[in-house]
């Protein structure tokens, strides 16, 4: 299942309907596995945002230089 780039908020938040989906256990197996896989290509997409944030807020801290914040989308 491919799951198009989109924003960290809106990510995290498809994330956390996936959560409560799974936690209510009212799907059935094949439905659960395809929302797990979903979200953990969600869980990846969250992670590279937050290492790209990470890699600008260090190089600001380091040399003090403005760096432009670019939105992805």
């Amino acid at each position: 299942m491919a799951v198009k780039k989109q924003s960290f908020e809106e990510a995290m938040g498809r994330l956390e309907a996936i959560v409560v989906q799974l936690e209510r256990g009212e799907c059935g197996l094949d439905q659960s596995l395809k929302l797990f896989e979903e979200g953990a290509k969600l869980a990846g997409q969250c992670e590279e945002l937050l290492d790209k944030a990470e890699q600008k807020v260090e190089l600001l801290l380091a040399d003090g230089r403005e760096v432009p914040f670019e939105e992805e989308g």
